[in-house]
């Protein structure tokens, strides 16, 4: 007969594993910079971003922050794409309540919104990685982290609401809208300052990276499933980098309404960008789309054998798949189906 674990011990068992992340960058630049709080952050809510303090004798401040956890004893730490984006700033992780260190950034992934960062520590304990693939509606779950970077430690409590979520962000006024697909979405309470902060299970394992809320919502939050970023994890500890394969097209999901609204022939799939727009490239130059032969204007209706739906995208593919791979697409080009097999590169 299995007993569940005493929540309280849960939790007081996973808080040494979780991090805050701030960051810090020098108040000259700051100052050249229009103020962050003027960006609408939709669905990211409110901006991450705290009253600058005293600049330190280097003159850096602390301009943002958020949360993270322990994935490796070797200060190994797993948080969002966007909680560091900023490459000219600097990290600072907080371990324990009080312990500082500098932090490198090992990896990006600007796909899944999951960063991996590393500090000079070790003998840190890790947080217990679940399996997200096994999640059901109604489970309860705790997200925990650093909300608005003035509550550390802060845990909050709710169920999965719903799965396989598609949501646009727009991270900040500078980088584009960003679809994140795959999501788990949650009742849990998410405030800015717990992005990148773990949404573990009644056995204390994560099972998603917390990444995004929906401003005037109520109770609508969202998470990254921790499957998406067990690739990242293992391809940084065995090659010391992200390995993403590269496709090179810039494409929009096809649902009913595009479908009326652009008179597409088919109701899903994959509209590679740019036919109606000469300024926008569909087909990145020199990469395996265009040397494949990929036009503008072109619909992508299956991957190796599989049809494309919401929820089934390209990315769900790329996202198994490696570099040098082979991925067969079906393709309807001006009427004519056509079969399209690319050799997928790297991405750098």
């Amino acid at each position: 007969m299995l007993f569940k674990k005493d929540i309280t011990k849960v939790i007081e068992d996973i808080l040494p594993s979780v991090v805050t992340i701030i960051v810090s960058k020098s108040l000259v630049e700051v100052e050249k910079e229009i103020p962050a709080e003027m960006f609408p952050l939709l669905p990211f809510g409110m901006p991450e971003i705290r009253t600058l303090k005293e600049k330190d004798i280097r003159g850096m401040v602390q301009i943002d922050g958020g949360s993270g956890f322990v994935v490796d004893p070797n200060g190994v730490i797993l948080t969002n794409k966007h909680v560091i984006s900023d490459q000219a700033a600097e990290y600072t992780v907080i371990v324990s309540g009080d312990k500082k260190y500098r932090a490198e950034v090992i990896a990006r992934d600007p796909i899944n919104d999951i960063a991996i960062l590393k500090i000079p520590c070790r003998g840190l304990q890790p947080a217990a990685i679940g399996d997200s693939a096994k999640l059901k509606l109604g489970q309860t779950v705790y997200a925990i982290g650093n909300p608005l970077g003035n509550f550390p430690s802060t845990v909050s409590r709710g169920i999965i609401s719903g799965l396989s979520r598609a949501v646009s962000a727009q991270p900040d006024g500078e980088n584009q809208v960003q679809e994140l697909h795959g999501l788990i979405q949650t009742d849990t309470a998410i405030n800015p300052g717990n992005s990148g902060g773990p949404l573990i299970n009644e056995n204390g394992e994560v099972i998603a990276i917390n990444v995004a809320m929906i401003a005037g919502a109520q109770n609508m939050s969202f998470a990254i499933p921790i499957n998406s970023a067990k690739r990242d994890l293992s391809d940084v500890l065995k090659f010391g980098k992200v390995k993403q394969p590269l496709l090179g097209l810039l494409y929009i999901n096809i649902d009913r309404g595009l479908q009326d609204k652009l008179n597409l022939p088919v109701n899903c799939g994959a509209l590679v960008a740019g036919k109606k727009d000469p300024l926008l490239q569909g087909v990145i130059k020199n990469t395996p789309a265009a040397k494949a032969g990929f036009k503008e204007g072109d619909i992508i209706t299956e991957c190796n054998g599989e049809k494309l739906s919401n929820e089934k995208t390209i990315q769900d593919f790329l996202n198994k798949m490696n570099p040098g791979d082979s991925l067969k697409m079906k393709v309807l080009r001006d009427q004519k189906k056509l079969e399209i097999t690319v050799v997928l590169g790297e991405r750098k």
